[in-house]
């Protein structure tokens, strides 16, 4: 560990909720263009569904330039983008899906979700009871109205697509993991180093399946590349899952410390807005965690949030020691997802 590594990164993906809140630029609209080329793109499908088709099949002339720069930003700017300019009732849930699913493609390539091949997921209330889930996997507590803790999933550009909203609730909660950790260097330097060493994980069943879910492995909360490029990967549900499996060591009083300190400065430095309907939100999971409050839904509505997850060619290279989680290290490789190396795209 040098003192290099613990000091402060800066630069613009080390923003703040409160600079974020005077400075929407980070909010960008869809050029003008964009609503006919997508019903262009749409209509030209002839009844291909995702995965069946790519973005060489959803040519957008104006306005994959647009997204070509969207890129740009989730890798060398804020890490953060979020895109308007999009009607749900414009078209029907099918077509809805083809179009996240097109205008993606311009951005990465889909990885598959889980070991059961979910590539397109709908993020809702799945527990027929409108009751949190407070305990258990993550994808147990993302499918209920409940809150979800600050984390990260396993691919370089995590996308979602509001297609609906509760009638209550349900505010996106984004932070600056570079920014969390600028402010560990410069009050918790002691913490911060504890964040670079290993806390082991485990994913569970119902995203990696009956193998993967028995196989923890340890890695850095805090880690850099072989270039300096920051990286963090984190879900305080995976470590508590592998605590007690065999083989893993209890977590130190300064780990849970240094938990605890994570989780207090992402409520201090994160960014809070409604996510309304129509809405993109893009973030580069080497640098933002994301999470949500407790929903509502009733007879105004049910929330339903579109997710995809993409392999970015512009992505930054990552540690050797990352190879476990992410199959591929290597700057712009097809990583991640819960079968690394494996594309969602058809053949």
């Amino acid at each position: 560990m040098t003192a290099q590594t613990l000091s402060p990164i800066g630069g613009r993906a080390a923003w703040t909720g409160a600079e974020l809140a005077r400075d929407p630029s980070w909010i960008l609209a869809l050029p003008p263009a964009a609503l006919d080329e997508i019903d262009a793109a749409l209509a030209g499908l002839e009844g291909r569904v995702p995965p069946a088709f790519d973005a060489r099949h959803f040519p957008l002339p104006e306005t994959a330039a647009f997204l070509a720069g969207v890129a740009r930003e989730l890798e060398g700017g804020r890490g953060l983008v979020r895109l308007t300019g999009l009607d749900p009732a414009r078209w029907n849930a099918a077509d809805l899906k083809r179009v996240f699913w097109g205008l993606m493609c311009h951005l990465g390539t889909p990885l598959p979700q889980n070991t059961t091949g979910e590539i397109l997921a709908e993020v809702k209330d799945e527990t027929g009871s409108g009751q949190a889930v407070a305990s258990g996997t993550a994808r147990a507590r993302s499918r209920s109205t409940g809150p979800l803790r600050f984390h990260t999933d396993k691919c370089d550009l995590l996308c979602l697509l509001c297609a609906s909203n509760g009638i209550d609730g349900g505010v996106s909660r984004i932070v600056s993991t570079v920014a969390i950790h600028d402010a560990l260097a410069e009050r918790r330097p002691d913490l911060l180093e504890v964040l670079y060493g290993d806390f082991w994980r485990a994913r569970p069943a119902d995203e990696e399946g009956e193998g993967m879910a028995s196989r923890p492995f340890p890695m850095p909360i805090f880690a850099r590349g072989p270039d300096g490029s920051f990286t963090s990967q984190y879900s305080r549900t995976y470590v508590e899952l592998a605590q007690g499996q065999p083989g893993v060591p209890p977590l130190t009083p300064k780990q849970v410390e240094a938990m605890d300190a994570l989780a207090a400065l992402a409520d201090e430095l994160c960014v809070e807005m409604p996510f309304e309907p129509g809405q993109i939100q893009l973030m580069n999971q080497h640098v933002t965690y994301h999470g949500r409050t407790a929903y509502a839904d009733g007879a105004g509505g049910k929330r339903n949030l579109l997710r995809i997850w993409l392999a970015s060619p512009l992505s930054r290279a990552l540690p050797a020691g990352h190879a476990g989680q992410w199959g591929d290290v290597r700057a712009g490789a097809l990583r991640g997802g819960a079968m690394p190396g494996r594309s969602a795209l058809a053949a």
